[in-house]
């Protein structure tokens, strides 16, 4: 009997070591996959953050060409000028479409209290949104 059992202590104590391996194999496995999941987030984080730098630097690229084609021409009045070219522009529209809106006082049906409707309010909303928003539109 003593026979018989020292032969299983002894087969079973053989198999031990293999046991432990496998239990050990697994924690390994475990491990790695933790890590690889760990590198595949943090290479996502970085691709996010790669691809906001490219947009930024083409933005800045972008400005640059644009104030590149306004070249100083170091004659003072030349460059002011410049400068004012689409300010200037809006502001001869608004003045010539109050000025038609004006001169139809009485010849149109319009009249005073009602020469500033709804649609002429809409279309100036959207213009000063456009002329003014475009900047913030094209930050984020």
């Amino acid at each position: 009997m003593l026979t018989l059992l020292g032969s299983l202590l002894g087969f079973l104590g053989s198999a031990f070591p293999s046991v432990l391996k496998l239990f050990q194999d697994k924690r390994d496995k475990a491990h790695e996959l933790a890590l690889l999941q760990l590198q595949m987030e943090a290479q996502t984080k970085q691709g996010g953050q790669r691809l906001e730098e490219i947009q930024i630097a083409s933005q800045a690229a972008e400005m640059q060409s644009l104030y590149a084609s306004m070249q100083p021409t170091n004659v003072p009045w030349v460059d002011a000028l410049n400068g004012t070219v689409r300010p200037v522009i809006a502001y001869a529209f608004f003045a010539l479409y109050a000025a038609i809106k004006v001169s139809a006082i009485g010849t149109h049906g319009l009249y005073p209290e009602n020469i500033w409707t709804e649609e002429d309010a809409a279309l100036f909303a959207g213009i000063v949104s456009f002329y003014f928003g475009q900047r913030a539109l094209r930050v984020k």
